[in-house]
């Protein structure tokens, strides 16, 4: 009996100290990002019986079963899904929100109508030096500004494909550190202490992992996992066990694609999708600002070539290029404006081709047409940052869900040092009872 009852009260201190190092193990760690706590899971010790007889209870003390993380899988794939759905908001609201600011800060909308309004003034009077020169001297500015816009528009577009190649690196760097933390749990002990901070390298790898795209996990019995990556006409794997397929970025023009392995790859999610948008807006802008330009130069050079400039000669172009990039003066000579009609006299005050220029560009309303991409542009980021909020309160949510799970309660955690030590004391005071009792029995004569 005395052995029975020191081998139980061995049990239960053992079990104890456990429990405190877990505990102590959970307290060192509570402002550790990613650590997920930890309990212990006890089981009794079965035996065949107590005292040699089959129908009594089994009294062999209690045993460490395992070493429990207190992590749901459900609410780890909701914070995955929507942490990967507000970086996509975020990365594309950022991207917009550059866009926007280009157009903007450029100037190309007053640009347009102080051209419209020097042109409009010199039908005050034709002939005018000064009023000539400042036409000239509003087409210049006009030009200059759509420039400056296609470089800044350039210089987003770049920057967002360098934020696409990095997070492309960043998967690739990744997918090969999960590769490795497979491999290692497929050879660690169950429910040990180090497949368990495995599991958190795991857990935090794919929580990072679902900030540049939209994942799909599946669990093997020894911790290890498969990932997906968006959608790909193979459907297969980003990592599978040890392996790993790379994910790669193609660039045409302002946009971009992703290919895994080869293979086309859709994403819906991450910041590597929201950086595809934005790339897909900009190109969506730059052809219609392109397009802007080629409107405004065709529509003066024709209205130029129907007309007499000052000197009597036919209208030569006042502006060149087809693009916002290179659009441009053509001269520099304010006596080129052809403001009267054809085959009219040198210093004619006939302002008709001025008029027929006026008409022409009331008609194609270039200040209207870019009002309306600046409307466009701030739309889009009006109603993407209304989306983006929604998301980051519905991640929030998920994240406070999962943290009150996983997360370290130092007050809980303090009631279980107590705990744990009361018992462990218990145990070592069993253990003394046992000792004193077969103490006794050595005693009888």
């Amino acid at each position: 009996m005395a052995s029975d009852l020191l081998s139980i009260g061995l049990s239960g201190a053992k079990a104890a100290r456990i429990g405190l190092d877990v505990t102590a193990q959970n307290i060192a760690n509570a402002g550790n990002d990613g650590y997920v706590r930890r309990s212990i899971g006890l089981t009794e010790v079965a035996s065949t019986g107590y005292n040699q007889n089959v129908r009594d209870v089994s009294l062999s003390g209690v045993r460490v079963e395992k070493i429990v993380r207190n992590a749901d899988a459900f609410r780890q794939s909701e914070v995955r899904r929507t942490g990967s759905d507000t970086a996509r908001a975020d990365a594309e609201v950022s991207g917009l929100g550059n866009i926007e600011a280009a157009l903007e800060q450029s100037g190309v909308y007053p640009g347009i109508t102080g051209f419209e309004s020097a042109l409009q003034k010199l039908k005050e009077d034709p002939v005018d030096t000064s009023l000539r020169a400042s036409v000239i001297e509003a087409a210049r500015t006009m030009g200059a500004t759509f420039q400056i816009a296609a470089k800044e528009m350039d210089a987003v577009g770049q920057g967002l494909q360098f934020e696409a190649s990095d997070g492309v690196t960043q998967v690739n760097r990744i997918a090969g550190e999960l590769a490795r933390t497979n491999l290692r749990l497929a050879r660690a002990a169950d429910a040990s202490s180090d497949q368990t901070a495995l599991l958190d390298q795991r857990d935090s790898l794919l929580a990072d992992l679902s900030q540049y795209g939209d994942i799909a996990t599946s669990l093997a019995p020894d911790g290890s996992v498969t990932v997906t990556l968006g959608s790909t006409a193979t459907n297969d794997p980003l990592v599978s066990g040890g392996n790993t397929r790379p994910l790669a970025m193609a660039v045409t023009g302002t946009t971009i694609s992703y290919t895994l392995g080869g293979a086309a790859l859709s994403l819906t999610g991450g910041s590597l999708a929201g950086g595809q948008l934005a790339l897909g807006k900009l190109d969506q802008l730059r052809t219609d600002l392109d397009k802007l330009a080629e409107t405004i130069v065709t529509k003066v050079n024709d209205a130029q070539g129907l007309g007499a400039d000052r000197n009597g000669d036919p209208g030569a172009d006042l502006l060149s290029g087809a693009t916002a990039a290179t659009i441009a003066l053509a001269t520099n000579d304010p006596a080129k404006i052809a403001t009267a009609p054809a085959n009219s006299p040198p210093n004619s005050r006939d302002p008709g081709n001025l008029d027929a220029l006026h008409t022409a560009l009331d008609a194609a309303d270039p200040a209207g047409r870019m009002d309306a991409i600046l409307f466009d542009v701030s739309a889009s980021v009006s109603g993407r940052t209304v989306t983006r909020d929604a998301l980051a309160t519905i991640s929030s949510a998920a994240r406070t869900a999962l943290s009150a799970q996983t997360g370290v309660d130092l007050d809980a955690e303090g009631v279980n040092l107590v705990r744990y030590q009361q018992a462990f004391q218990a145990s070592g005071r069993v253990m003394q009872v046992a000792s004193s009792l077969f103490d006794s029995l050595l005693q009888i004569r």
